[in-house]
């Protein structure tokens, strides 16, 4: 099976702008093949995630991918389908979210095989404005750039001209890439179809029409109910683990829904055909289990963070489940308890029933709080204590940073000593 049929079979084909010819072209040699992502920010999420996943299989399959960061298209943002303009940041903010994004992409790039990281800023940078008007908007039909789906999209609230110019920006780097990095295809969401075409018709009027360069487009990612995949409760999941902890990150995918995980585990992961059919099995005879979901988690943390992020994420989520968080690091807890309740208290040590009702308020009386100790419902940082006389002194565990209590069988709370 071949890449085209490989990525056919995972749902991540949407357009092709000549199949036959981009079969026959893969089929043939190791060709360059690019993905871009502008600079809008620090990190990517894991809906910017999805075409590079395509680009790494491309480079599995022996394949040359280029990623393009995009200082110069970023300093003047691409049209989005929100209806307005993007604010333009700062060429210092520009440059700081190069930086991040080049770090992102060595790390899930630079492991097994080359592969070019570039910035089209090199190049149109250098650009003239009549340079730009003469060799290249000459080459352009206002009728069809309006046409274009995401500046149609925009006419009726109306579009800067800066914006509508992106398109001719980004074929002006295919064009580039095609003369200087042999890239001969270029690869992106569904909603870059119009400027991938707009590359491929630039590239065959100037360098002539049997010029072999071919786009080719993904899905839009939904989720079984019929919404957008990329975010949890708490908003976008990052790549950056300051942004999502890999604990937090793990957790996300493991949580999927049966009716979407062999979806993601067919686009997420680079396990073969039958192992997700095993698993899809799984899924429909012994879906407790959850097989499917720990496999997806696992894969997709190892790629984005490293094997030890994923030893970390088990372990923390198993102490949880268990209750054995006396186990954690100092830094597991930071992860674990992100987002869990918390309260701030003195490094002072203080009675248990004191503690639970004055200084953190977990209790609302000093009655419940004796009740809840002397029934064994209080866990300090995992130990039952069920002595009311118990002095809680938070320097003993994890580096006097946290105390941590469990009520009950599932209720969490996180002090934080001052």
């Amino acid at each position: 099976m071949n890449i085209l049929e490989d990525l056919k079979w995972r749902g991540a084909i949407n357009q092709e702008t000549d199949h036959d010819g981009l079969n026959e072209l893969v089929n043939q040699k190791s060709v360059g093949i690019y993905v871009g992502i502008d600079p809008t920010g620090d990190s990517m999420h894991i809906g910017h995630l999805i075409p590079f996943m395509i680009l790494k299989r491309f480079q599995l399959a022996g394949h040359h991918p280029v990623i393009v960061i995009g200082g110069g298209t970023g300093s003047i943002g691409d049209p989005s389908g929100k209806k307005s303009e993007r604010v333009l940041q700062t060429m210092d903010q520009v440059r700081h979210n190069q930086d991040a994004l080049t770090a992102q992409m060595e790390k899930l790039f630079g492991q097994d095989g080359k592969f070019e990281i570039v910035n089209n800023y090199d190049w149109l940078s250098k650009l003239s404005l009549l340079d730009f008007l003469r060799d290249y908007g000459k080459l352009f039909n206002v009728n069809t750039m309006l046409n274009k789906e995401i500046v149609a999209s925009r006419l009726e609230v109306g579009i800067s001209f800066t914006e509508f110019t992106y398109q001719i920006l980004q074929s002006i780097d295919f064009l580039h890439l095609y003369r200087h990095n042999d890239v001969q295809i270029q690869l992106g969401g569904a909603d870059q179809w119009g400027n991938i075409t707009s590359g491929t018709d630039l590239i065959h009027r100037v360098e002539g029409q049997d010029a072999k360069v071919f786009g080719l487009t993904i899905p839009l990612l939904l989720k079984s109910d019929g919404t957008k995949f990329g975010k949890s409760e708490g908003g976008n999941v990052w790549l950056d683990p300051e942004k999502t902890s890999p604990y937090e990150f793990y957790q996300f995918w493991i949580n999927q829904d049966d009716n979407d995980v062999i979806k993601y585990l067919k686009y997420f992961t680079f396990l073969s055909q039958d192992e997700i059919a095993e698993l899809e099995k799984k899924v429909q005879t012994q879906p407790e289990k959850r097989e499917a979901q720990r496999k997806l988690a696992e894969e997709v943390t190892e790629f984005v963070h490293g094997k030890e992020a994923v030893k970390q994420a088990e372990h923390i989520t198993t102490a949880l489940f268990s209750g054995n968080v006396a186990d954690l690091t100092t830094a597991e807890i930071e992860q674990g308890f992100k987002n869990m309740p918390s309260v701030e208290v003195s490094s002072e040590p203080l009675n248990i029933v004191q503690w639970l009702v004055d200084a953190t308020k977990i209790e609302k009386s000093r009655r419940q709080a004796r009740e809840d100790i002397t029934n064994g419902a209080i866990r300090i940082n995992g130990e039952r204590i069920e002595d009311v006389d118990y002095e809680i002194n938070p320097a003993n565990k994890f580096d006097g940073k946290f105390v941590i209590v469990r009520r009950g069988k599932k209720k969490y709370f996180l002090a934080r000593v001052k």
